[in-house]
């Protein structure tokens, strides 16, 4: 018998959790923490609760951004001034050559334009809000050069100290949002390369009904290489004893994912009108899903001061709350599919390739040279090249071509929920509202819910103008496509006080019956609507909602794909012993995909290794086949209940075929993955949780897990509310919900939120893995906002008074 890819024992998963409860109860109260802190100008206190959220108390407005960014690096040091320095292209300062050419990727996509315009966009108080957080920041970084003691582990390991930050840091950095189309749009012209456009649906199906066409002078063949330098722009950075000791050749590169959904990151959320709901009161509920790491890409905490209190959950390298509540209104976001990305392909001057045509005319690229510094040698010059549309990433000398990304986050007013800081604020839907109008990035499903009983959304986002074209595929760069500018905020669509009591999202198709998509063509790539189709069936069926349902669907692992392909497969039957009992095996599966189960194992090797592959090559020539990854899920299954559009004569014959040959093969691969009994089957023996910190592989294996978080074994899919995407190579899981939070709107301190693995980026801090297990089980903690429960669960007082 092969052995599974990762099957932990029952022993060590309860070593696991026993550990992690008793780390958890053993959080005693520590004596209170004084800080002397230059900049700070009247005393401040951090009460940290028994889940190691902070509640920062400061006498103005200042001053509590000023302890938010302190605080932030006392919890959050390494990974803040790693973001930093991915953003600015400061790797190799500190971790060699071989990042070098990430450095040189990242500072093409730095934001270059008016810096006053940039802080204009984001509200009267941005500026003044980044410098007092990032002046925080520095006070922490100051305090521990003196007290080295201090210094966090990583520094320590790696040699070498936090760097102080500037306020423009915060917005100049954009390639950590998350980007729209560009991967789609080349993935899009490949497969027009090798096939035709129509194979493309396979790929991508899109929404709403649409047929892209070629643009006018493209030739669909573009270099291999082509998305590298951007892949190295907004990857995160890995960490290894060979990265840190080869040479600026061996760019450090993440090998790309075989298929897109697989690294696809989106949200759930809803809100429930006080009709609707058990307690009376609006409920919001938001559980953003992205990468997992070790510490969380999310932080909770509390900001109060006079004018502001505001708690829930951001970035730790931003100010303010960008998903969480004010004490009047609770808001929430999930992506909003907006394409804010275009390829542009330029035709080069062969007398001088560093001219492109435009308009009939010969313009020059704008270069800039900036000089890389390099541990242990001397700095690195960098070329930059630009256009008039964006970075240059890929120049082809053989075909006279050259490629640039043009990119909504690039404009002013565009850094990653920055833009919180002012809606944050907002005492009502109207401000609400206002306040997203000029919402750059990412582009979002904000869903609003107050104490009045009201409840809304408003989608924020960027939206360029193409007068032309839909931005399905790249286009040439000599000036017929061009944005024509942007859609103001007030032409997105919005709701407020919808009938049913009840609105939610979950990065599906949301454009309302009506709207002119056809005109705005805002996107057509939106997400799989299995995670929208359970939420929307769940509050549908219930007369009213209540926080604990709302928690349950959140941590909901019913498949839609699942019940939906079980119905197909509950009419046939087999002729041979193994055929049979695979279908045997999902007879009477309620399509919920728990770690134990046999059936959500075979479903999901059947789904993710075989189904996808013979779906292909039986509707695709095997041109257009091998042009792809795997195929879209709901076309799949849309054309599996439908097959004649697709199968051709004999459509139904040919489709069950299909599904019976596939799943037989899948039952065999789990034969050897797990032995031939599948009642001793579990979906949780290959599917597994393993939230990585980034010097894991740079240390020994002692070290390692001690960073690490798992492996644990894990439940669900990437279909259901409780997003569980995995690898298909492996089944580790690569992104979900880290973060979860439930508001009881007006009964604050009754809201419920969870955050993993742990609050700390400290592997040494009791709150660095102490809610993985809550996680996992689907546990929450109460997110406390009165002084008076905050007082009672906290365990950390740490007091900060002004130096001078």
């Amino acid at each position: 018998m092969q052995r599974p890819i990762w099957a932990p024992s029952a022993a060590a998963l309860l070593v696991l959790l026993a550990a992690a409860s008793s780390q958890a109860r053993d959080v005693l109260p520590a004596p209170a923490a004084t800080y002397k802190i230059a900049g700070l100008k009247k005393p401040a206190e951090i009460l940290v609760d028994q889940w190691g959220v902070p509640h920062i108390y400061a006498a103005n407005q200042d001053d509590a951004f000023f302890v938010q960014g302190f605080n932030a690096a006392r919890d959050r040091l390494f990974q803040i001034d790693l973001w930093r320095r991915r953003g600015l292209g400061l790797l190799a300062q500190v971790f060699g050559p071989a990042y070098v050419q990430q450095d040189r990727a990242a500072r093409l996509f730095l934001y270059r334009g008016d810096m006053q315009r940039e802080w204009q966009s984001y509200g009267p108080h941005a500026q003044q809000v980044a410098n007092t957080f990032v002046a925080g920041i520095n006070a922490y970084v100051d305090y521990v050069n003196t007290h080295p003691e201090k210094l966090p582990f990583e520094f320590r390991q790696l040699g070498y100290a936090p760097a102080r930050w500037q306020a423009e840091d915060v917005v100049r950095i954009r390639s950590h949002g998350l980007t729209r189309n560009l991967d789609s749009e080349v993935a899009r012209a490949n497969v027009a390369c090798k096939a035709d456009l129509k194979s493309d649906e396979i790929r991508f199906g899109l929404t709403p009904k649409w047929e892209t066409t070629m643009p006018e002078g493209l030739d669909p063949c573009l270099p291999k290489d082509l998305l590298k330098v951007f892949q190295l722009a907004t990857q995160g950075v890995k960490i290894s004893k060979d990265s840190l000791q080869k040479g600026q050749s061996d760019a450090v590169v993440i090998a790309a994912a075989e298929n897109p959904e697989e690294i696809a990151e989106g949200s759930n959320n809803w809100v429930v009108a006080p009709a609707k709901s058990a307690t009376g009161r609006a409920i919001m509920a938001n559980d953003p899903h992205r990468a997992y790491s070790a510490p969380s890409l999310r932080y909770i905490a509390h900001i109060n001061a006079p004018g502001l209190n505001v708690i829930g959950a951001g970035e730790p390298a931003l100010p303010g709350i960008s998903i969480g509540h004010n004490g009047s209104v609770a808001f929430g976001l999930t992506i909003f599919n907006i394409d804010q990305e275009d390829l542009y392909v330029y035709q080069l001057n062969p007398e001088h390739s560093d001219q492109y045509q435009y308009q009939g005319k010969w313009e020059p690229f704008n270069i800039i040279t900036e000089q890389i510094p390099v541990k242990g040698g001397k700095p690195v010059a960098a070329e930059l090249v630009f256009s008039r549309h964006g970075p240059v990433i890929f120049s082809e000398p053989g075909k006279n071509r050259a490629f640039a990304v043009r990119s909504g986050w690039l404009e002013p007013g565009m850094s990653p929920y920055f833009g919180s800081i002012d809606y944050m604020r907002a005492r009502n839907f109207a401000e609400f509202k206002h306040s997203l109008l000029h919402w750059g990035a990412p582009t979002e499903n904000q869903v609003y819910a107050d104490t009045k009983g009201n409840i809304g959304w408003m989608p924020g986002g960027l939206a360029p103008i193409r007068p032309n074209w839909d931005g399905l595929l790249p286009v040439p760069g000599d000036g017929r496509y061009e944005w024509a500018g942007f859609w103001s905020g007030d032409r997105l669509p919005s709701s407020y006080n919808p009938k049913q009591g009840w609105f939610a999202s979950a990065n599906q198709m949301n454009l309302p019956d009506g709207y002119p998509y056809r005109e705005r063509k805002l996107g057509f790539e939106w997400t799989n609507n299995s995670r929208f189709t359970r939420i929307s069936e769940v509050l549908s069926s219930l007369n009213k909602v209540s926080l604990e349902d709302s928690m349950r669907l959140q941590n909901d692992d019913l498949s839609i794909p699942a019940r939906r392909l079980a119905a197909l497969l509950k009419p046939l039957s087999a002729g041979d012993a193994q055929t049979q009992a695979a279908l045997n095996l999902f007879a009477g599966w309620d399509f919920v995909e728990r770690a134990d189960s046999a059936p959500a194992a075979l479903f999901e090797v059947w789904l993710s290794r075989h189904l996808g592959k013979a779906f292909k090559a039986a509707v695709l020539s095997p041109a257009a086949a091998e042009a792809m990854g795997a195929p879209d899920t709901a076309v799949l299954l849309d054309t599996l209940e439908q097959p004649q559009a697709r199968f051709g004569p004999d459509a139904v014959q040919k489709r069950d075929q299909l599904l019976l040959s596939s799943l037989s093969a899948a039952y065999a691969e789990l034969q050897k993955l797990q032995g031939s009994d599948a009642s001793q089957w579990q979906w949780g023996k290959l599917h597994h949780n393993l939230m990585e910190h980034p010097l894991a592989a740079a240390v020994d294996e002692a070290t390692r897990a001690k960073l690490n978080v798992g492996p644990m074994p894990t439940h669900g899919g990437a279909y259901s509310p409780n997003q569980s995407t995995y690898r298909s190579s492996d089944f580790l899981q690569t992104n979900g919900p880290s973060f979860r939070v439930v508001v009881d709107v007006g009964n604050w301190d009754n809201s419920r939120a969870v955050n993993s693995p742990g609050q700390s980026g400290d592997p040494d801090s009791p709150h660095y893995r102490d809610l993985a297990v809550k996680w996992l089980k689907g546990e929450y903690f109460p997110l406390l906002y009165s002084r008076a429960a905050v007082e009672q669960a906290t365990v950390q007082r740490i007091r900060l008074q002004p130096a001078n």
